[in-house]
């Protein structure tokens, strides 16, 4: 990973997948690993997007103002998240490759499907106390696996209601604490290279935040509907890819 073509393929994915965040709000972990596990494979994926997506999304939990209120609410499915991360970060070096990247893969497909759908996600209502737990739980099992935390956890909190700035505001909460397990648990179980952890957040960080500007400025340009489209159409077709790879490499 250390290499300095990896390194100008990290610099790269990261400014895009920052400026993806920056247009609709979210998508830099999955942007990131969709194409950086291809090139570099699933664990130095995990390792080059860990700090950019944790200082990005810190800083979108921390904009707006409200955070405290949201934690008030939506700490018991924080904590599932987390719990559940800590719990499978050890896939990685127990689960063979091929399996992981098949479900990275078929989380990826997920997430752009449901993004071209827009499916009316029925508000949880009184159900709310334990399916919030459940979501959390079910996002973690997902994201100690792969690295990607979006699959259910958008859809559930999309579902809920909140206004668009709560929403962006307590996806990047999410996903912070998502990131700070996956990093925990991935350290406890000797996976992470601090090295070259160290090395990818220096070249990945700044072009993270500088796409994010990108993104915001091209915001108000574009037709963010239209956007969204392109981008979900891109990850479904790259997820299936990632899907049909895996596949074929255990064929072979």
């Amino acid at each position: 990973m250390t290499d300095l073509p990896n390194l100008i393929v990290i610099a790269g994915v990261l400014f895009l997948a920052g400026t993806v965040k920056g247009v609709v709000g979210l998508g830099l972990p999955t942007v990131s690993l969709a194409l950086l596990t291809p090139a570099l494979g699933l664990h130095d994926a995990i390792a080059a997007m860990l700090l950019p997506s944790f200082l990005t999304n810190l800083q979108q939990a921390l904009t707006g103002g409200g955070i405290t209120a949201l934690l008030k609410r939506f700490w018991p499915f924080l904590a599932a998240v987390v719990l559940g991360t800590i719990a499978t970060s050890g896939a990685v070096a127990l689960i063979d490759t091929v399996v992981l990247v098949t479900v990275l893969g078929a989380s990826i497909t997920l997430y752009a499907a449901l993004g071209l759908l827009t499916p009316p996600w029925p508000h949880p209502g009184r159900h709310e106390a334990w399916l919030g737990p459940v979501s959390g739980a079910l996002t973690g099992l997902l994201t100690g696996m792969t690295g990607s935390f979006v699959i259910p956890s958008v859809p559930y909190l999309q579902a809920l209601g909140l206004g668009r700035d709560r929403l962006v505001q307590m996806m990047g909460a999410t996903f912070t604490a998502a990131t700070l397990a996956l990093a925990a648990g991935l350290g406890s179980w000797g996976v992470l290279d601090g090295t070259a952890l160290a090395l990818a957040a220096v070249v990945g960080v700044p072009p993270a935040f500088i796409g994010m500007e990108v993104g915001r400025r091209l915001r108000g340009r574009l037709s963010e509907r239209a956007f969204r489209r392109a981008l979900f159409t891109a990850l479904l077709l790259l997820g299936i890819w990632m899907i049909a790879r895996e596949l074929a490499s255990v064929a072979a």
